[in-house]
């Protein structure tokens, strides 16, 4: 990270918290999704809303997935909005399920439209104490570092003057003035509720289902990032997913430290006139102006975005079979609004994305995954020492003992490597 200045705070984690609340929030978060989209053209609401709840089985019930997890379909300005159960985000299940709810619509050629947008919730569940405040403030602060990159990787327009939807619906004009530098979570939240400039809901990160005690922790952690604009590419919809998952894991990590802040006073002004330039009420319809994104302003918001990235990217690691940070790498440089732009229809964002998705992460071949599955399973016999493990498999794998260190270097700066004595076998830490 450039300039990494850190705001102190007395409550900052011990490595030990980190630890645990970074696992404990893996293992309880939950991420659901609310999907907007406009109707076909010449299609009456009346005539596809009930197919389109009939198709979907929605549950109505937040405990009970059903078929393809979907909460409720309910009408919305834009057209309809499918309301996403949150669930413990895992790749593979996400992928079949967001297919799964929108191959057919894109089929039918439902649009999105600059009035449609795409919120996330991440929420926690079930948690018996509460999440500590320096937490959400890294969130926060996270979030309004690189929230003109964000809003530039999750921007959903179809035309370079109108690369993203209108201000309106999510805006940064109270996000960018509120600094946990100097007011509690707390306090942000009330300002914001209070707030006669932008309502509580289409805040850019929206805090509103926040609940804290008297001591100003947080007993119920629920934010909606409000800004990516409307999506119908199921690979890109799950990639983001796991974006705002990242971004959670990232904070705790820094709260060790303090509060990331966001920049020193000049690039931070830069900043805020990026957003400006993306997220603005000046275009046409519902729309943001956006002539003002010329080509270099856009390798700005690109460098940006991949600082971001490899801020985040050891959190990847974390992640089993899960190709979204090599998504997310391809968006950062070329998003929706990009690819639509370009003249590239839904299908064809799909499978251009889908195709990044299926390259082997890091690059893994059949050896590779045979040795991954060597020690998972631990198919040696118990050793006596980590040179008798390397050469038993060796001989298995019929690798040369240099070859098999080569493998091993790549296995163990990706999920990491450790010999356990007791069991006579090294195994993966993540």
């Amino acid at each position: 990270m450039k300039e990494p200045i850190i705001l102190r705070r007395d409550d900052c984690l011990s490595h030990e918290e980190a630890l645990y609340w970074k696992d404990l929030l893996y293992r309880t978060v939950k991420i659901g999704t609310e999907v907007e989209f406009a109707l076909p053209k010449g299609v009456k609401k009346q005539d596809f809303m009930p197919p389109l709840i009939e198709a979907l089985k929605p549950s109505k019930d937040l405990t009970s997935l059903g078929q393809y997890g979907v909460l409720d379909v309910v009408s919305e300005h834009c057209g309809l909005e499918i309301q996403v159960i949150g669930r413990q985000p895992y790749y593979s299940a996400l992928i079949r399920q967001y297919r799964s709810i929108l191959d057919g619509l894109v089929a039918r050629q439902v649009r999105a439209r600059p009035t449609c947008g795409l919120h996330y919730h991440v929420l926690t569940v079930g948690l018996s104490e509460p999440v500590p405040e320096i937490i959400l403030a890294n969130v926060w602060n996270l979030t309004r570092r690189y929230a003109p990159n964000l809003k530039f990787l999750t921007s959903g327009g179809d035309s370079l003057q109108a690369l993203c939807r209108r201000r309106n619906y999510n805006s940064h004009l109270e996000m960018v003035k509120l600094t946990p530098g100097v007011m509690t979570m707390s306090e942000i939240q009330r300002h914001l509720r209070e707030s006669r400039q932008v309502p509580e809901h289409q805040n850019f990160l929206n805090l509103e289902h926040i609940e804290f005690d008297e001591q100003g922790q947080v007993t119920k952690f629920h934010i909606e990032f409000r800004f990516p604009d409307a999506d119908l590419s199921p690979t890109s919809i799950v990639a983001k997913t796991f974006l705002f998952l990242a971004m959670l894991l990232k904070a705790v990590e820094m709260s060790q430290y303090g509060v990331i802040h966001v920049g020193r006073v000049r690039e931070w002004r830069r900043q805020v006139e990026l957003l400006d330039m993306l997220s603005n009420n000046d275009g046409n319809l519902a729309t943001s102006d956006t002539s003002r994104v010329t080509p270099e302003v856009i390798e700005e918001l690109r460098v940006g975005c991949r600082e971001l990235l490899e801020l985040i990217k050891p959190i990847f690691a974390r992640f089993e079979n899960n190709p979204s940070f090599e998504v997310l790498s391809l968006l950062a440089e070329t998003p929706i609004s990009l690819l639509r732009a370009s003249g590239r229809s839904w299908v064809e964002i799909e499978k251009m994305l889908s195709e990044r998705a299926a390259t082997e992460v890091g690059g893994w071949d059949k050896t590779d995954r045979r040795l991954m599955r060597f020690i998972e399973l631990a198919e040696s016999e118990s050793q006596p020492t980590p040179e008798a493990w390397k050469w038993a498999a060796a001989r298995e794998l019929f690798l040369t003992p240099q070859e098999l260190e080569r493998r091993l270097e790549r296995l163990d700066a990706w999920r990491g490597l450790k010999w356990d004595a007791e069991l006579g076998t090294m195994v993966f830490l993540s």
